[in-house]
């Protein structure tokens, strides 16, 4: 599930969340905000029972997936679009 707010400015504050157990492991978003770059936004277990992270993105175009543990790829179901390069976000 992907949850968006407006920030002052043209930012927008994207929290991305998962199921706290599934996939077992942690978990990482990757995509072209963050260079794919792995651990650099993993999600963090919360109270209600899922995992979330929260980036501050400018308007554009982006593309991402969640990185599990053993190399596991998954894309967002809720996201703007899913094609062959993984989820899309459109700010």
């Amino acid at each position: 599930m992907i949850k968006r707010s407006k920030l002052f400015g043209d930012k927008t504050r994207v929290t991305f969340c998962l199921p706290k157990d599934a996939p077992a492991g942690p978990v990482s978003v990757v995509g072209t905000f963050n260079d794919w770059e792995p651990g650099l936004h993993e999600l963090k277990d919360r109270r209600d029972g899922t995992r979330t992270v929260t980036v501050r993105l400018e308007p554009g175009h982006y593309r991402f997936r969640y990185l599990a543990s053993d190399g596991v790829w998954l894309d967002d179901e809720h996201a703007d679009a899913v094609g062959p390069q993984g989820s899309e976000l459109v700010l």
